[in-house]
């Protein structure tokens, strides 16, 4: 059998046991050159909130629709406040809501408030603390202004007509607000994939099963769970295939009639790692099935006619570490998010790092501060099993293949494993 790496074969089947793997940036780089985005769909306001814009937006309106007061004042004829102390005339009030009735002529003016349209012959807003009430019809102009002091624009948000938000643009709270000015009651944004998430192996224990204490507790499916639900996305869960070809085989096909498929264990190549044979009998083309990663290296990923299948390693850290590695990005990409990577971040290394040389390592680190210095301290014990190593950490450390170890007090690179700041290009120097 030969394997296909990124389209290109790379070995045949004496060749695999020695082939380490894709660098990350490669297998990164084959994942999203492998992504689409997905059809558009019609959401409601309401409901948009993190989704990606699928279509240019328009403004439908000049906002404002007229001049109107950025204060609280009087609005004036700059000519007649040449020089401060000036007396005027107050003829009208003007709140917002409310259009101007009269006029201004010389010597006049007309209280108004903030967002009131501004009156004709005005070409100026005076604040209400640089005035003084002479009486109930006159007030005194405390300071000199120059023409259009503090009026908004008619159309300085948005001219009638203009595109005001492009398609690809992420939804945050100030779009929703944006969206509701142009009275975009639904909206169309890229769709969200359906996912299924696959455990695999004899050896695990379902959430719902009984107590089996040689048995080791299904936690992948839920931690991917939770990380996909971290992207706005809801998936399935479709439980445990067994170590047995017929069965694992039914389960898969399940799988593929999904957008994305995400399987933990059985992608290494033991004689009872069933998963990627099976999934090349049902028509899946592998892409990668290694990666020069710690943890993380029997990463599999592969093409389906409908499915985008990630093979994912069985030991826990490994498979939430893959998934922020290539499965997150993969996600943003089809649901149109230009910014697909982790956000990272500069720190100082609280304590040396031993590092075994050739593959980029993820290291789970905690942070926090000295002073204005941000400081990374690994969380314990790195085993890939060991999953409160991950649960503690706030990101992941990147030690490059090339490096030797890193020592305390020497900066790295932290990738941050929550909040929603993304960015273009992965970090690390991997």
């Amino acid at each position: 059998m030969r394997v296909l790496v990124c389209d290109q074969i790379v070995g045949d089947k004496k060749d695999e046991d020695a082939m380490d793997g894709l660098t990350v940036a490669a297998a990164q780089q084959c994942v999203i050159e492998a992504m689409k985005k997905l059809g558009a769909e019609a959401v409601p306001l309401s409901q948009v909130l993190g989704r990606v814009l699928a279509e240019d937006i328009r403004a439908n309106r000049d906002q404002p629709p007229y001049d109107v007061s950025a204060m609280d004042g009087f609005a004036i004829r700059s000519a007649d406040v040449a020089n401060a102390s000036a007396v005027l005339e107050v003829i009208e009030d003007i709140k917002a809501g409310d259009m101007p009735r009269k006029m201004l002529g010389v010597g006049q003016c007309a209280r108004i408030m903030t967002g009131a349209p501004v009156p004709q012959g005005a070409d100026a807003v005076v604040r209400v603390e640089d005035t003084a009430v002479v009486d109930d019809a006159q007030v005194r102009i405390q300071v000199a202004v120059r023409p259009r002091n503090d009026i908004r624009d008619r159309g300085e948000s948005m001219r009638n007509g203009e595109v005001v938000l492009n398609a690809g643009t992420e939804i945050t709270p100030g779009v929703v607000g944006m969206l509701a000015m142009v009275k975009a009651a639904e909206v169309q944004v890229y769709r969200l994939p359906r996912v299924a998430i696959l455990s695999t192996g004899d050896e695990l224990e379902g959430l719902d099963d009984p107590f089996d204490a040689n048995k080791i507790p299904d936690a992948n499916s839920y931690a991917l769970m939770a990380q996909v639900q971290a992207l706005g996305i809801t998936p399935d869960l479709l439980g445990i295939a067994r170590d047995e070809p017929e069965h694992l085989k039914q389960m898969l096909q399940r799988g593929l009639q999904y957008d994305v498929l995400l399987v933990s264990g059985g992608t290494s190549v033991g004689v009872h790692d069933y998963v990627r044979p099976t999934l090349e009998a049902l028509g899946v083309q592998m892409k990668f099935w290694r990666v020069t990663m710690k943890p993380g290296h029997p990463m599999a990923f592969g093409v389906a006619p409908l499915t985008w299948v990630f093979g994912l390693p069985g030991n826990p850290v490994s498979s939430m570490v893959c998934f922020e590695e290539f499965v997150s990005p993969a996600l943003r990409c089809i649901t149109g998010h230009s910014k697909l990577f982790r956000s990272t971040v500069t720190a100082k290394l609280a304590r040396d790092v031993k590092h075994k040389h050739s593959r980029t390592e993820f290291v789970r680190v905690l942070l926090s501060k000295e002073g204005d210095v941000l400081v990374a301290m690994p969380t314990g014990d790195q085993g890939s099993g060991i999953l409160r190593s991950m649960a503690m950490a706030e990101g992941l450390l990147v030690i490059p293949s090339s490096s030797k170890g890193i020592a305390a007090g020497e900066q790295v690179t932290v990738q941050l494993l929550s909040g929603t700041e993304f960015q273009a290009e992965a970090g690390g120097g991997y």
